[in-house]
């Protein structure tokens, strides 16, 4: 127990524990909640007294020992009290440890033998409507208490009442005189009186002290001698918005705190500082403004300007180890344009381009860096944004801002000077997932998305952190200083450092459409035999009716690819697709309804025969198809028997293509499953050769195997050869091709299999595939594309 506390404590320590005592203590810390001005040795003071009172019978009782004069009050009385009111401070807040807000007020009342501070608490602000400065009140029911310093106070109870008398009747005592003290002669003292005219509100700002966190608010006032700033702290912070003060406001500011910072003179609010606003004989403020165009080295300014571009903050260390933030922004005026430096807690006001802003109190500095004039911001700056005022320069800047409305996406489309920064708003169409890649300074990662609006879309590449930042398809964005870069096909645009991307503002969203508006204004809906080559903006609703695993790859620059091969049909006919990196990785599976928007639709020529096909890359979408997209589309069966119709194997000559047929296999030979390839020209290899493919001449480190099973099908009709291939001579196996190529070079036979593959005889499959003439045997064979059925 502290020393100061223990003296306390010697007045009762024949009724109580000190164990108790100090739980006293806590308990009434909790009931006050957030008191600045009372301290423990307070605290433990109204615990004593009120033990005290609880006990001894009142002394004021007995004529001799009445408490008629404020120098006669004894802890722990509950007496009236009289004096003058030499002062009342604004009430302030505070919140309890339970969450509870409350208010209290310091009144300070005087008579002829002393003064007494008098606290008015939440139910009793009420009451301070009754009265003013200089008035004679008398207070009934109060409580007395040790305070600060060993000073009694008198502590207001819910049933107290004050009572305005007649000064008159109390000649003798002090009288009220309030003392206006001008700016210009202010000194470091005890209390002072002002009445100025409010020039500038700061925000609210926080400070760490002792591991806890606090606020304040500084306004900057002046009068006809000159000019300072008055600081609230706190709880206090809250008088400036519950009294609505604000810039060119007049005040009377009562019993305030004079202290010196930096070789000025400034004012602090304090627990018996009051605020009164009203009419006062106070110069009209007029805030000079400097034109950008005017800026030089200089020290608290005032410019006003259009915001023309926001950077992100950035975090730094400094050098005592903590973290700083600092952000720039460009602004602009009829005469010119600056940047702007922000820091800490200033890059944290919302900033948006379009913007007119105030700042006051910055300086500004030559940067020999752009070899222009910044200004830099610090701890007096004010900033306002978007100010009321009918100046010309507002109106001005209003006409400026109206020219940089973000640019249509076939603006953009139309322009042809690279590197040009643009704005642009628009909904997210398509979003590859973000990769990484290597240069010089390291790591780095790239993503692409489509962003549209009304009038196009567009291909952006977002770079680093703007790649992962999390966005949705669907989202509405805007995008600023975005680069022009001229792609391969059309313009497109570069997202990097100096690019921001944030929430639409509401104006932006006024003509904006939603997604599926947007999805039936850009996208024609094709079926697919009404496809053409070159195709653009289309969409097609169809089914998976193949699909083959992925594959990976390199590409010419030598960074992986990943591919993957699917057929996709509707009722008017199926077409190949290649799906590319994230497109690969789809979940997709056979029968399912898919809705592919922006395809490139290419002509292949491959084999002496010509055909439409697909390319899904990362400026197109594959997604499931909606219930709405579905009307019209054919079930999985039903395309089945469209596409594949069924063909007896007699029927069967060299234009039967895409056709089913049913039967039992026959003369199935397993001698020779394996053939191996290279894997640069895809020829056959002859592994005796010292690994060198005879056909290009490369070293083959891994020959590329295709597993192949010859034999004939035949139904009620007749015969014919068939060949299996790939996946699906796996798939009738039911083996893999790498369990094959184990087998076989562990055996070191060939024909290891041949036995597994001469079950196959008399099983019946269905197989869709197409018909053509073997050059060798001059005899028609059937090559499958997909076994639809096997069983004994």
């Amino acid at each position: 127990m502290k020393e100061e506390l223990k003296r306390e404590y010697e007045r009762i320590k024949d009724r109580i524990s000190p164990e108790e005592f100090e739980e006293l203590i806590e308990k009434k810390k909790e009931e006050l909640g957030d008191i600045g001005f009372m301290d423990d040795l307070t605290i433990a003071s109204t615990v004593v007294d009120d033990i005290l009172k609880e006990k001894n019978t009142m002394l004021s009782e007995k004529p001799e020992h009445r408490m008629d004069t404020i120098s006669k009050l004894e802890e722990g009385a509950e007496t009236p009290v009289t004096g003058r009111v030499m002062k009342i401070s604004s009430p302030r807040t505070f919140t309890t440890r339970k969450g509870r807000e409350g208010k209290l007020a310091n009144v300070i009342i005087a008579d002829d033998t002393g003064e007494l501070r008098a606290v008015f608490w939440t139910e009793n602000i009420k009451l301070l409507k009754k009265f003013r400065e200089g008035d004679v009140i008398r207070i009934k029911d109060v409580n007395i208490r040790g305070g600060f310093g060993g000073r009694k106070e008198a502590h207001l109870m819910p049933r107290s009442t004050v009572e305005v008398l007649d000064p008159e009747d109390f000649p003798e005592f002090p009288e009220y005189r309030e003392e206006i003290t001008p700016i210009g002669d202010l000194v470091e003292d005890d209390e002072v009186s002002v009445i100025a005219r409010i020039t500038g509100v700061s925000r609210v700002r926080t400070f760490e002290r002792d591991g806890r966190e606090g606020r304040f608010i500084s306004l900057d006032i002046m009068d006809a001698t000159g000019s300072t700033t008055y600081t609230l702290w706190n709880n206090d912070v809250n008088l400036v918005e519950e009294l609505g003060l604000k810039e060119g406001d007049a005040v009377k500011i009562l019993w305030a705190q004079p202290r010196r910072r930096d070789d000025k003179v400034t004012l602090t609010h304090t627990s018996l500082t009051r605020v009164v606003p009203g009419e006062y004989d106070v110069p009209e403020f007029r805030e000079e403004l400097v034109k950008i165009g005017d800026l030089h080295e200089m020290r608290n300014v005032t410019v006003m300007g259009l915001v023309t571009k926001v950077n992100d903050p950035v975090e730094f260390e400094r050098n005592d180890g903590t973290t700083g933030s600092v952000k720039s922004i460009e602004i602009a005026d009829d005469t010119g344009s600056a940047r702007v430096t922000l820091w800490d807690e200033d890059t944290r006001i919302k900033i948006n381009k379009g913007d007119i802003i105030r700042i006051s109190g910055a300086n500004v500095e030559f940067d020999d860096f752009n070899q222009s004039y910044r200004i830099n911001t610090n701890f007096n700056t004010r900033i306002t944004l978007n100010p009321e005022s009918d100046g010309a320069l507002l109106k001005v800047l209003e006409e400026y801002r109206e020219q940089m409305r973000p640019m249509k996406i076939s603006e953009i489309l139309e322009m042809e000077d690279e590197g040009e920064e643009v704005d642009v708003v628009g909904r997210i169409f398509s979003l590859s997932d973000p990769r990484e890649f290597e240069r010089e300074d390291g790591t780095g990662i790239v993503r692409s998305m489509e962003l549209a609006d009304e009038t196009g879309k567009i291909r952006i590449s977002l770079w680093d952190e703007k790649a992962e930042k999390p966005m949705n398809i669907g989202d509405a964005v805007r995008i600023e200083n975005a680069r022009i870069r001229l792609g391969l096909y059309s313009v497109e645009l570069s997202a990097g450092r100096t690019t921001r991307i944030v929430n639409p503002l509401p104006e932006d969203m006024e003509d904006l459409p939603s997604f599926e508006e947007l999805e039936e204004m850009l996208y024609q809906t094709k079926k697919i035999a009404d496809l053409e080559e070159d195709d653009r903006n289309i969409r097609i609703i169809a089914r998976v009716v193949d699909l083959f695993e992925p594959r990976e790859f390199q590409r010419g620059d030598g960074t992986p690819g990943l591919v993957r091969t699917a057929e996709f049909a509707d009722d008017t006919g199926s077409i190949r697709a290649s799906l590319w990196d994230d497109a690969a990785e789809k979940p997709l599976s056979i029968g399912d309804p898919v809705k592919i928007e922006n395809p490139r639709v290419v002509f292949r020529d491959d084999m002496g025969g010509g055909r439409l096909e697909l390319s899904i890359g990362n400026s197109s979408r594959i997604e499931p198809a909606s219930e709405r997209d579905l009307e019209g589309l054919p079930s999985f069966d039903e395309l089945q028997e469209m596409l594949y119709p069924h063909r007896d194997i007699a029927d069967l000559d060299e234009d039967s293509r895409n056709v089913l047929i049913e039967g039992e296999l026959i003369e199935m030979s397993g001698r020779r499953i394996l053939s191996i390839k290279c894997p640069s020209c895809n020829e056959r290899l002859d592994l005796s050769d010292e690994n060198i493919c005879n056909f290009c001449g490369e070293l083959v480190d891994e020959p590329r195997y295709l597993l192949m099973i010859p034999g004939r099908i035949m139904d009620d009709t007749g015969e014919v050869m068939i060949t299996f291939f790939g996946r699906e001579a796996e798939s009738i196996l039911e083996m893999t091709t790498d369990e094959v190529v184990n087998i076989i070079n562990q055996s070191a036979d060939e024909s290891a299999l041949e036995e597994r593959v001469e079950d196959l005889n008399g099983v019946t499959v269905r197989v869709i595939g197409n018909a053509d003439m073997d050059v060798y045997s001059e005899e028609l064979r059937f090559i499958p594309r997909k076994v639809v059925k096997k069983e004994l």
